[in-house]
């Protein structure tokens, strides 16, 4: 039996735009809320999670409602094709919102640009607002209550130390001001964001879903690694692109987003059009069907324990069912840590282009996801990604100890390490919780992985925000650390859900596709 990689791919153009969007999303959006609204580590965490609250709810609904839909074109394209085109215009829309308030705080906007003609009266603006800033933690004061003049001022913040001590607080203490004297516009901003989500929350679980309605149980690891592989492309290529537009460059923390926006919006219409001319839904489910029907037969025959995922579940599946949703939680609450903070950590501590250093990690992972298929269908699903954790947990460690100076090399291959751990453990854990699922469950099951990964993007925003407030942001890696350490351990409480390993004659045999 051989994974078709031609149909493979062509369904991973759903998942390639899907991560094009959170890709610039998680990069952005916290920029936005902190750099142009002002507001604090704390509330933007609270913010960046809503999208996780509102996946909890609605993705296991419309899992669990695509696996009953019926259309010419299959159960998951509908939801796929209005789903996308909805979450375009609306995300292209934030822009406006992005550029009413860069408008309203446009006095001191040249303040991150030294070479700017307009820095001198931008720096002036920002010392005479008397706006209050709070370099150490309990101690707040105005820029006139710190230095003499605004010429010492300007002086002072060619170094960078005293420049993210001082000029960032208080340049997000002014949008913050700007903010409440006019909060029109971030509910505007705030309104059209929940939409966006709402839209994208739509059709995450039928796009998910599809691949193993189309792949029979024991290839689904490496299908799974292949649409993986699709998602970390189209990650890379909006982390290219916002290298192009300099969106991970201090100087540009102020800049307007419409151009960047509008050209991710086009990647993911472009994708969208490629799934739609490629993917015939129904002809690839009732095949993919006929082989996994086969297959639970002759199992039967065997007497061999088949699961019923769901109705007549062992005890000792459900067991396994709960810790490897557990694992989920854990492992997603280290992760999305990381992610969801990275772009202003890497400016504030590492003083590092944040798309720099994310691409080495995509690249990474993409050249992870085939070997790391083919290793969990030999080895098994469970050992696989018990490694995983330990290359993911080691680079957050590792990671935990790295400055502002620090060789970049050391960090690009810690994030590369971390790519490669992150890589192994996605392959294999959507792939476990669907092997207890049965065919016409597996939009719930999806739903149900989800819901897991979501409720710990809920919380970690927010519970790591409180730390890098009130702590340190140099407390990110830390807390990540942790968090995959507890996932290790309760992987080892797993039992089920790996598929059985398959014996395969060489290398070129894996790499195989039917058309």
């Amino acid at each position: 039996m051989k994974l078709n990689y031609k149909r493979t791919l062509f369904v991973g153009f759903a998942f390639f735009l899907i991560s094009a969007f959170w890709q610039a999303y998680d990069n952005i959006i916290p920029k936005i809320l902190t750099d142009k609204f002002g507001l604090s580590q704390v509330i933007s965490g609270m913010v960046m999670a809503l999208d996780n609250v509102l996946a909890v709810i609605l993705l296991p609904v419309f899992g669990a409602l695509s696996d009953k839909t019926k259309t010419k074109v299959g159960r998951r394209t509908p939801f796929i094709l209005i789903g996308t085109l909805l979450a375009v215009v609306l995300f292209v829309s934030l822009s406006v919102a992005d550029n009413m308030q860069l408008d309203g705080i446009s006095e001191i906007a040249a303040v991150t640009r030294s070479d700017d003609e307009n820095y001198r009266d931008a720096m002036t603006a920002l010392y005479n607002s008397g706006v209050e800033i709070d370099p150490a933690a309990g101690e707040t004061r105005t820029l006139p209550e710190v230095f003499e003049s605004a010429d010492t001022f300007i002086e002072a913040a060619a170094d960078q130390d005293t420049y993210n001590a001082y000029v960032i607080p208080a340049r997000q203490s002014y949008a913050w001001q700007k903010t409440t004297e006019s909060p029109v516009t971030l509910g505007f901003f705030m309104a059209l964001l929940f939409c966006v989500l709402l839209s994208m929350a739509t059709f995450r679980s039928p796009a998910v879903a599809l691949m193993p309605d189309v792949t029979p149980k024991p290839l689904r690891s490496k299908g799974n690694a292949i649409i993986n592989l699709m998602g970390s492309a189209g990650g890379i290529l909006v982390l290219v692109l916002g290298i192009v537009f300099g969106t991970g460059k201090a100087k540009n923390a102020l800049m307007s987003y419409t151009a960047f926006f509008l050209v991710t919006a086009g990647i993911m219409i472009a994708a969208l059009a490629v799934f739609l001319l490629t993917v015939r839904e129904v002809k690839w489910a009732k095949e993919a069907a006929e082989i996994n029907d086969a297959l639970d037969a002759e199992a039967a025959a065997k007497d061999e324990e088949v699961s019923a995922a769901g109705e007549g579940m062992t005890p000792a599946e459900k067991r396994s069912l709960a810790f490897i949703l557990a694992s989920v939680v854990l492992w997603f609450m280290g992760y999305n840590a990381v992610t969801s903070k990275y772009s202003v950590y890497a400016g504030n501590v590492l003083e590092l282009d944040f798309n720099l250093t994310l691409i080495v990690a995509q690249a990474a992972a993409i050249i992870s996801y085939i070997p790391v298929g083919i290793v969990s269908s030999r080895i098994g699903r469970r050992k696989t990604i018990l490694a995983g954790i330990i290359m993911l947990g080691t680079a957050f460690l590792l990671a935990s100890f790295m400055r502002a100076g620090s060789n970049v090399i050391v960090m690009n291959c810690l994030f590369a390490l971390a790519g490669m751990g992150w890589a192994t453990i996605n392959v294999n854990s959507y792939p476990m919780v669907v092997e207890l699922a049965k065919s016409g469950d597996v939009g719930k099951y999806t739903g149900f992985y989800y819901t897991a990964s979501m409720t710990a993007q809920i919380v970690t925003p927010v519970f790591s925000g409180v730390f890098l407030t009130y702590i340190g942001m140099t407390t990110l890696f830390p807390y990540a650390t942790i968090f995959v350490a507890l996932a290790f351990v309760t992987m080892l409480f797993v039992r089920h859900g790996d598929a059985k390993p398959t014996d395969k004659k060489d290398l070129l045999e894996h790499l195989g596709a039917d058309d």
